[in-house]
């Protein structure tokens, strides 16, 4: 990869402050997408602690869709068993989606990757993470956004 892409703001006044902040140093924009109500909020925690902003959550495929739409997160993490349904489901949905504009879908289960390996690689998800070890650091990772 080549150097990140930078921001510039120049804030107009008596002195003019020119502030450079690079892209992989923004805030992620994330969409929670659970099943089950405490995980969301430990999650939504969690990765707020570690510098993300949790803009939605969501427990359905139906909501993930729509908070995905009406938000344009930077990133959606999406459970693999949303109780009755799939989250690989939900994850080609949002890749197929054009109003999502290029959001990218991180598979997440409290089971071990080695259980899906072959549906997650043949999903259009950036990557998975296990539940014990969600982090901001272990997302930007997969999204290729590490310092």
């Amino acid at each position: 990869m080549g150097s990140p892409t930078e921001v510039v703001f120049l804030l107009a006044a008596m002195h003019p402050v020119r502030i450079v902040a690079t892209i992989d140093q923004m805030q992620l924009r994330c969409v929670l997408v659970d099943d089950n109500a405490a995980f969301l909020k430990a999650a939504s925690a969690l990765l707020r602690q570690d510098g993300l902003a949790i803009v939605g959550v969501a427990s359905s495929i139906v909501e993930g869709l729509r908070q995905a739409r009406t938000l344009r997160p930077d990133v959606i993490l999406v459970d693999i068993g949303l109780g009755d349904e799939s989250g690989f489901d939900l994850a080609r949905l949002l890749a197929q989606d054009a109003q999502i504009n290029g959001a990218e879908v991180i598979l997440i289960s409290a089971r071990a990757e080695t259980d899906y390996a072959e549906l997650i690689a043949e999903s259009p998800a950036a990557g998975f993470i296990a539940k014990s070890d969600l982090s901001g650091g272990g997302i930007r990772r997969i999204l290729g956004r590490t310092a």
